[in-house]
């Protein structure tokens, strides 16, 4: 496996060796030794599935502590823009967010740690699977509005396809009301 840290401290691409021959391939998604020896962590408790359609944006969410959520992500067919933002309140790169271009014909993988929102837009139809490192509890459920234009994120895709639930999550100002954003 290969690794690319991203300028946001905590944020991981990963880049798996892919083995291929005339009947397919083969790769390894997560190894918990490489993992430790990597400094990532290695204790997922629940796996999760999705199907999005093209053009569909899921997010920005996030858990609250104690139920904050480290996350590895990746596609397993189709394509996404995958976006972290930081939401941890200490961290230099508050407010601020990465995009990674996940895709089923490179089978890359990131790593997006607790304290950050993630969501993302499948750019085809897509099948995404995610580990969390906790489980998943609704009261600590909160989310910042996709197309916040505080954050300026550029989805790359026209007339997206947001659930009722996402459209109505607050505003990154008003979430983080009285902290010093750095956006």
């Amino acid at each position: 496996m290969q690794i690319r840290k991203s300028a946001i401290a905590g944020l991981v691409e990963i880049f798996p060796r892919v083995f291929e021959d005339e009947r397919g391939m083969f790769f390894e998604s997560y190894n918990e030794q490489l993992f430790k020896t990597l400094g990532l962590p290695t204790n997922f408790v629940q796996d999760n599935q999705s199907f999005s359609k093209k053009g569909v944006v899921r997010g920005l969410h996030f858990q609250k502590a104690p139920f904050a959520q480290g996350k590895l992500v990746r596609v397993i067919t189709g394509r996404v823009l995958d976006v972290a933002v930081d939401v941890r309140p200490d961290s230099p790169t508050f407010g601020q967010h990465e995009i990674f271009e996940l895709r089923s014909d490179t089978n890359n993988i990131a790593y997006i740690p607790e304290g950050f929102a993630h969501g993302f837009v499948a750019l085809e139809d897509t099948v995404f699977s995610y580990k969390c490192t906790n489980v998943y509890n609704k009261e600590s459920e909160s989310g910042i509005l996709w197309n916040d234009p505080d954050l300026g994120i550029n989805w790359g895709v026209e007339n997206p396809i947001v659930s009722e639930k996402d459209v109505i999550l607050p505003t990154f100002r008003s979430l983080f009301d009285g902290l010093k954003v750095k956006i």
